[in-house]
């Protein structure tokens, strides 16, 4: 149904409406009324469907009014107007019928449409989660390491040179995740699917993270399900680029995966950064969504996420998910 079909519907009742007035009191044999009734009530449905809503007000009264005056004329003739009133208000029902069939599928349309946007914007609000959770883990990576080179290039060019390896795999692994987001836009427009990341990918994640330390046990991996192993690897990524910001050259970096009883637990520990330990990237951090948004993550999971400050002044987090049953053999 075009744009312009859909602007001629409050014009033509209009004018159908107006016309039907004229011949109800020029005493137009009632039949040619009564036939004339049936598209009068097809276009206030039509009207209140599709068309702007000012303009279908005005159309609209017009219409019902047609629609009851009709028999007016006939029944005034041979009885009173208290019949003549009741006459006008047994027609007015059809054509309010119309009315409020035509405005109940405008506003399913209206839900359906606000329903998209809803949902256009939370795909919207997950792909900048995307962004923030694997994309800023490797550009922390990036700017730690050109300080590192910029620090060390007088005195080790070595160094320099391995840090400037390091940075380029940063960056490669940036670009990845910004193509799986792309993949994501992709998806969602009916596209090939892409893979999800999870703890499969937590050994190369912590390679990556210069001095940091896995004890995963595969026992305890293959007890999540699914969206608690993409939860998880998100909160792992998320704490690692915490670690970055906020606890620049902490010696020890822990990432461990175990099960804890019914459950299984993700853990990434740090020590306190070095006294004065910070730079570029300590200066210009910024609060942000980080741990605070993968809590609700978490617990849309059936997960709790705790972090918190250790005994020693290092920073721990921990992220709890229920043990997925598997049937034995």
């Amino acid at each position: 149904m075009t744009a312009k079909l859909r602007a001629a519907y409050a014009p033509l009742l209009t004018a159908a409406a107006l016309a039907g007035i004229a011949a109800t009191f020029l005493r137009v044999p009632p039949a040619w009324l009564l036939l004339w009734e049936g598209p009068l009530l097809l276009l206030l449905a039509l009207v209140a469907r599709w068309s702007p809503l000012r303009a279908a007000t005005v159309a609209g009264l017009l219409g019902v009014a047609a629609a009851a005056l009709w028999p007016v004329p006939l029944v005034w003739e041979s009885g009173s107007w208290l019949e003549a009133c009741g006459a006008a208000a047994f027609w007015a029902l059809p054509a309010l019928g119309a009315v409020l069939a035509g405005g109940h599928l405008r506003r399913q349309a209206g839900r359906m449409r606000q329903a998209v946007r809803d949902a256009r914007r939370d795909q919207q609000l997950e792909l900048a989660r995307d962004l923030h959770d694997f994309v800023a883990h490797d550009v922390s990576a990036i700017v730690v390491q050109a300080q590192a080179a910029r620090f060390v290039a007088a005195q080790d060019p070595g160094q320099a040179v391995r840090a400037l390896e390091r940075i380029e795999t940063a960056g490669l692994s940036a670009l990845a995740s910004m193509d799986r987001t792309v993949h994501a836009l992709q998806e969602a427009a009916g596209g090939p699917t892409t893979p999800v990341l999870g703890l499969a990918q937590l050994p190369e994640l912590v390679e990556r993270f210069e001095g940091g330390a896995l004890d995963a046990d595969p026992e305890a991996v293959r007890g999540l399900s699914r969206e608690a192993d993409t939860t998880a690897y998100r909160v792992a990524v998320e704490a690692l680029t915490n670690v970055r910001r906020h606890a620049p050259g902490a010696a020890v970096v822990e990432v461990a995966v175990r099960r804890a009883g019914a459950a299984i637990e993700l853990s990434v520990a740090n020590s306190a950064a070095p006294r004065g330990a910070g730079g570029l990237l300590a200066r210009r951090r910024r609060g942000g969504t980080g741990l605070a948004g993968l809590r609700g993550r978490v617990e849309a999971a059936g997960g709790q996420l705790r972090a918190g400050a250790d005994a020693d002044g290092g920073w721990r987090v921990r992220a709890v998910f229920p043990a997925e049953e598997h049937p034995p053999g």
